[in-house]
């Protein structure tokens, strides 16, 4: 029997029907690029969504809190299984393939393709024998190095296609360490990140030192809805229907912002912090592992972490940037459940509050930000958004702002017309969304 329409599944999962009608394009797409590739269509397909992360800066890798929600662009991705245990990976945005052997430890690899390397030898690393020899072809429409997770969406995308491929999930190493799509999330960031998860040993990541949000938005995130989550380990935290009529608005910058490439060394620097702080708190008060984790031990363990902070700095950091990245990470965690109950509530004029404070504090406390990023998220609350702010890793990348749907698309010409009335350092996109489901696997039947 033949699979439903695709555009029909995207409809089922809770796509809106133009953001269904665009899904089921890419994904055909990808499916046709695939058959010309092979001479075969693909024997499973998915689609990989990117995310906006609405609170919660900085935050995850230091086990704190965010809001995040998934959007309707992202990754089709299809795959079919092959037998020379080769993960042969085509992109057919840009005509781009890399094949990987994952029992190569040697070779080099950069960009995205760096991506597809560290998750196929993670896998066979953590699971010995596993046969993973695959046939992926992907076709996005996210803008790249842009804020909207492009390189964790890939990472999930390839992950879910390898371990299809493998049935890693009768596995009884995954069924004893990943026992949920939380678990997952969280497995998933540490293989980009090389860290170790559970009984799953590390390997080399990408060269960041970050965490598992954008994981968890891509793999958690449900049509309709923002969520929160807190993380290391990764759980729920609440969450709350977007009013029926707000509306995401999404700009990029213009300006890339890799944090495995060009940002890489701000990016990590900004973990690091958090890293050296949590440290601190153990030298005089016994292990722990994240800054969250240190700030809950002790009702005084604020007051008693700055003490120490003042005392002296930590490394290349001085006591001055230690006591402006605890106080960056205070407010920022804070400001999720506030901004959670403000969306249950519909309490737009909380929004803008936390959302210009939260921008605000990115620039003056995180350092995180560039001027297109500020002029970006001011020319979106001058010219009618109710809330703004940027997201992402930082230094270039997107602004979110949140209007009334009736003023949508005016609003986003006025937005863009505004910005880009100077100097932009590349081409700006644009979209409006709703919160859109999580990781969706389509039906391809007999293609």
């Amino acid at each position: 029997m033949s699979a439903a329409p695709i555009v029909d599944q995207f409809l089922a999962a809770g796509f809106a029907a133009d953001d269904a009608g665009a899904r089921a394009a890419l994904l055909e797409r990808a499916i046709a690029a695939h058959a010309r590739r092979l001479g075969a269509g693909p024997a499973w397909a998915w689609f990989v969504p990117g995310r906006i992360e609405i609170f919660g800066k900085h935050t995850d890798y230091a086990g704190g809190r965010s809001l995040v929600a998934a959007v309707p662009r992202g990754f089709a991705v299809v795959a079919s299984a092959r037998d020379d245990g080769i993960v042969s990976v085509l992109d057919a945005r840009w005509n781009d393939t890399v094949d990987v052997d994952p029992a190569d430890q040697e070779r080099r690899f950069k960009g995205w393709t760096n991506y597809a390397a560290v998750v196929a030898r993670r896998l066979l690393l953590n699971f010995p024998g596993a046969r993973l020899g695959t046939s992926i072809t992907i076709a996005s429409d996210l803008p790249r190095a842009a804020g909207l997770s492009s390189s964790s969406a890939l990472v999930v995308g390839l992950a879910t296609a390898l371990a299809r491929r493998a049935a890693l999930t009768e596995r009884q190493e995954w069924r004893a360490a990943i026992r949920s799509d939380l678990d997952l999330a969280g497995y998933l960031g540490a293989a980009e990140n090389g860290l170790t998860f559970g009984a799953l040993l590390n390997a080399s990541g990408v060269g960041t030192h970050g965490g598992s949000e954008d994981h968890t938005a891509i793999l958690a995130s449900r049509a309709g809805e923002v969520a929160a989550f807190s993380y290391m380990p990764v759980q729920p935290a609440g969450s709350a229907p977007m009013p029926e009529r707000w509306r995401f608005a999404v700009m990029t910058s213009g300006v890339h912002a890799d944090k495995a490439g060009s940002a890489k060394g701000r990016y990590n620097r900004a973990s690091l912090a958090t890293r050296a702080l949590s440290e601190i708190w153990a030298e005089s008060a016994g292990h722990v592992s994240t800054l969250a984790e240190a700030l809950r031990s002790a009702p005084d363990a604020e007051r008693r972490l700055r003490q120490h902070i003042a005392a002296a700095g930590r490394g290349e950091f001085s006591a001055d940037d230690l006591s402006r990245r605890l106080q960056h990470f205070i407010d920022e965690d804070a400001r999720v459940p506030l901004a959670l109950e403000a969306f249950r509530r519909a309490d737009a004029m909380l929004l803008g509050s936390l959302s210009d404070d939260s921008q605000y504090d990115a620039d003056v406390l995180l350092g995180n930000q560039v001027e297109d990023t500020i002029r970006l998220a001011r020319a979106a609350r001058e010219h009618g958004a109710f809330a703004a702010s940027s997201f992402g890793a930082g230094f270039g990348g997107s602004v979110w702002a949140l209007v009334d749907a009736d003023d949508a698309e005016d609003f986003v010409r006025r937005w863009h017309r505004a910005y880009t009335a100077s100097a932009t350092p590349g081409p700006v996109e644009s979209f409006v969304t709703r919160p859109a489901p999580r990781v969706t696997e389509i039906d391809v039947g007999e293609s």
